[in-house]
């Protein structure tokens, strides 16, 4: 992690800031997974996701991005599109929390202190998360339908996000932006499909869990005027 931080500083120190603007604020929408059990659809919200968002903007292009999300993520074989899906019938509900820290690129200059200087931009944000959840396992392979249960213990795991968006000020103080990103897990058991402990396996052993998040966050700038100088 220090490592990660120490490379994204020296990639922008030709322009550093003299100053430096600080953004807090929400994100609000819906998360899905992407996994054995449930659609097959990379983007279907089903459940609600909210979290809080802090932004270092050490360039007019660049950004230090913190966030905390919370969701319970869902998945039913019933909402499938594909029938050997439907008939087994499982499902589960995963409660998650994430916490992600990583790089946000803007691809226009992005300058707060001019509301009419390009008001619009899309970005991109990636870096590492680190996320705790459920464990979860299904007693048998032949009940259907059958919801994932829970053991007593949760699980910490690391994914990357790679998320997309585009933001537009709305006034020298606030930002909202919308939003469509990517956890890829370096975990196969957020549905139960791959468990500890000598519960029952199904499913693609060979692929990992994704989950996506897709909204609105709306941002506040504060602090002093930044000076993106070369």
């Amino acid at each position: 992690m220090c490592r990660f931080l120490y490379f994204i500083v020296t990639l922008f120190g030709m322009q550093m800031v003299a100053a430096q603007a600080h953004e807090i604020g929400v994100f609000l929408g819906g998360s899905n997974p992407i996994s054995d059990v449930g659609r097959t659809f990379y983007v279907f919200p089903n459940k609600l996701a909210i979290g809080g968002i802090y932004k270092w903007n050490f360039h007019d292009r660049a950004s230090m991005r913190l966030q905390v999300t919370g969701t319970d993520l869902s998945g039913r074989d019933s909402q499938s599109d594909v029938q050997g899906k439907v008939d087994r019938g499982f499902s589960f509900t995963n409660r998650l929390v994430e916490a992600s820290l990583g790089a946000e690129y803007n691809f226009f200059k992005f300058n707060m202190h001019r509301p009419l200087d390009r008001p619009i931009t899309p970005y991109l944000f990636t870096g590492i998360s680190y996320i705790e959840h459920d464990d979860l396992y299904f007693e048998n392979l032949t009940t259907h339908p059958q919801e994932a249960q829970k053991t007593f213990r949760r699980n910490g795991i690391w994914a990357i996000p790679v998320v997309l968006g585009i933001k537009a000020k709305i006034s020298v103080y606030f930002v909202v932006a919308a939003e469509i990103g990517t956890r890829f897990t370096f975990s196969n058991n957020l549905d139960g499909s791959n468990p500890s402990g000598g519960a029952p396996s199904f499913g693609n052993i060979n692929t990992n869990d994704f989950y996506t998040f897709s909204g609105l966050t709306l941002t506040y700038t504060f602090g002093r005027k930044p000076c993106y100088c070369d």
